[in-house]
């Protein structure tokens, strides 16, 4: 079993920046790929950013250039800097982690609670 634990959010003005954390804890996984969700008001949930095992990123064009993720393997966590912040921005980021029990063959997709960011004008 895979739990997530996120750090990170708050409020911020516009122009500002913050940086979430989320560290996967269990033992006896595998992680593949690691990633940043975000779902605001009234809106469905969006992929803010992902990183696989390889290194290789994947960005939503709203957030290009402005966020970073970034992983640590030998601690199992994986970073969103988030620099220049809009308004728009304002959601509850969930991380995402896809990981399979070693052994096994099936990956399976966990998530956390969710941490709220709000970026004022």
């Amino acid at each position: 079993q895979v739990q997530l634990v996120e750090s990170g959010g708050g409020l911020v003005q516009a122009g500002g920046s913050l940086r979430l954390s989320c560290t996967a804890r269990g033992s006896g996984f595998s992680i593949d790929a690691m990633g940043w969700y975000r779902q605001a008001p009234g809106k469905q949930r969006e992929l803010v950013a992902s990183i696989v095992n390889g290194g290789i990123t994947n960005y939503a064009n709203s957030v290009k250039g402005r966020f970073t993720i970034s992983r640590d393997n030998a601690k199992n966590t994986v970073s969103l800097q988030m620099n220049s912040l809009k308004p728009e921005d304002t959601a509850v980021y969930i991380c995402n982690v896809r990981a399979k029990a070693v052994g096994t063959w099936y990956f399976t997709d966990y998530w956390g609670q969710g941490t709220q960011v709000t970026v004022s004008r």
